[in-house]
């Protein structure tokens, strides 16, 4: 089937005055920002399709007369051209005027429907070619040239006007199955979390509390030298267990950027044992979302790091496993959060930890039984939220497909969406 192509220059009416890229960094730097004025595009403001406000930064009138060159108005186009996806872009909307940094790309294209525009930047076909001319690996990008000899699938302007009214209801379905999709994924893990705190709540006869102090104690890891390991993932040196590895549901998980392992001598005295219970001490973010949450090895050639805590038994009187939702519970983590220090960086110690008061039924069984229930309906959460998030997945795939064949010529009026 042939194509009409044409160069996304050849769409402007003067392409070096309608196709231009930010200024360059000495012209428009942090010490030029305000809290108001006009406004400032950045990378971190455009996400396909939309442009969010969220950090926006401002510069004054006289700075803006300065570099007008390269401002953006309301029905412009704005595209990254720096990251990870590039070529990422949204239609100004609602801005007015304003200024883009040096790795975004403002689009004022006259000869094409400007929606139409948008959804081929954003499609597959347009983000294969621009990956296939990026610059860089740690900090991929694109020259301005590459932007403005884009090829662009121009059929007539009816027909693009078409294509873009079936991407829209299209596209529209999609984000109300999407939102739907992620009320019932929040659903499925809110239902393990509200029983969870149901439990250290709700206390009923045969129950009493003591200071965790009393059952265990925690033991701090070793310093060990970033020089000493590397990051492998499928490597067989023993694993330093960072806080890197926690996820805010109570486990760990390694992959290719987060796996750090021993490149020198073994430490093998301070190598975990498989279902050890583990708490983590420090969290780079000051949300907490991480701070205070255990989690149980469960893997051979784990090494024990500064920041992370074992837990040792002092006592027979409360099972590992319901020791280990204890800690999961916001009863918790409520008293880690509000005992915790610093500010960008969030700590919580062994002492503070172990001030908590743990609520339990004395008698084992009955530990072991809620431990297990809990067990049980975590493991039905999971699989409803693994079936929801494939959901969504499949959405994403969705929108892609029908990208790819309106920008492929294979949105034809003949072949329709379903083609």
């Amino acid at each position: 089937m042939s194509m009409n192509i044409t160069l996304l220059k050849d769409l402007c009416d003067d392409y070096k005055r309608d196709i231009v890229d930010g200024p360059f960094g000495a012209n428009l730097k942090r010490e030029h920002y305000r809290e108001k004025g006009i406004p400032v595009l950045k990378i971190q403001n455009i996400k396909s399709f939309n442009i969010t406000l969220k950090k926006m930064d401002y510069v004054e009138q006289t700075k803006f007369d300065e570099l007008r060159r390269h401002n953006y108005v309301d029905g412009d186009i704005v595209m990254t051209k720096l990251g990870n996806p590039l070529g990422e872009s949204a239609i100004v909307e609602g801005l007015g005027e304003g200024l883009i940094v040096a790795d975004l790309v403002r689009i004022r294209a006259k000869k094409i429907n400007t929606q139409y525009l948008c959804y081929h930047l954003n499609s597959p076909v347009t983000s294969a070619y621009i990956n296939s001319q990026q610059k860089g690996t740690t900090r991929p990008r694109v020259r301005i040239a590459v932007v403005r000899d884009l090829p662009i699938y121009t059929p007539s302007l009816a027909e693009q006007q078409r294509i873009v009214a079936i991407l829209d209801q299209a596209f529209s379905d999609i984000e109300k199955a999407r939102a739907n999709a992620e009320q019932n994924l929040k659903n499925a893990r809110e239902l393990f979390h509200s029983y969870l705190n149901q439990v250290f709540s709700q206390r009923g006869e045969g129950w009493s509390s003591i200071e965790a102090s009393k059952l265990v104690s925690i033991s701090h890891g070793y310093s060990f030298k970033s020089p000493e390991f590397q990051t492998d993932f499928d490597g067989t040196k023993p694993i330093v267990l960072t806080p890197g590895n926690f996820t805010s549901e109570g486990t760990l998980y390694f992959n290719a950027k987060n796996t750090k392992r021993l490149k020198v001598s073994s430490y093998e005295n301070l190598l975990f044992n498989e279902g050890d219970l583990v708490i983590v001490m420090t969290d780079l973010s000051p949300k907490m979302i991480i701070l205070g949450k255990p989690a149980i090895i469960d893997r051979e050639g784990v090494l024990h790091n500064q920041r992370i805590g074992r837990f040792n038994f002092l006592s027979g009187k409360v099972d590992k496993y319901y020791l280990y939702y204890f800690f999961l519970s916001d009863l918790s983590l409520r008293h880690i959060r509000a005992t915790s220090t610093g500010t960008m960086v969030r700590h919580t110690a062994p002492k503070r930890i172990l001030s908590n008061d743990v609520p339990y039924p004395v008698d084992l069984s009955k530990q072991q039984e809620i431990a297990g229930h809990l067990s049980w309906l975590k493991k039905q959460s999971n699989l409803l939220e693994a079936i929801y998030e494939a959901k969504l997945e499949s959405l994403d795939e969705l929108k892609k497909s029908l990208l790819q064949k309106a920008f492929s010529g294979e949105l034809t009026k003949s072949k329709g969406i379903a083609a």
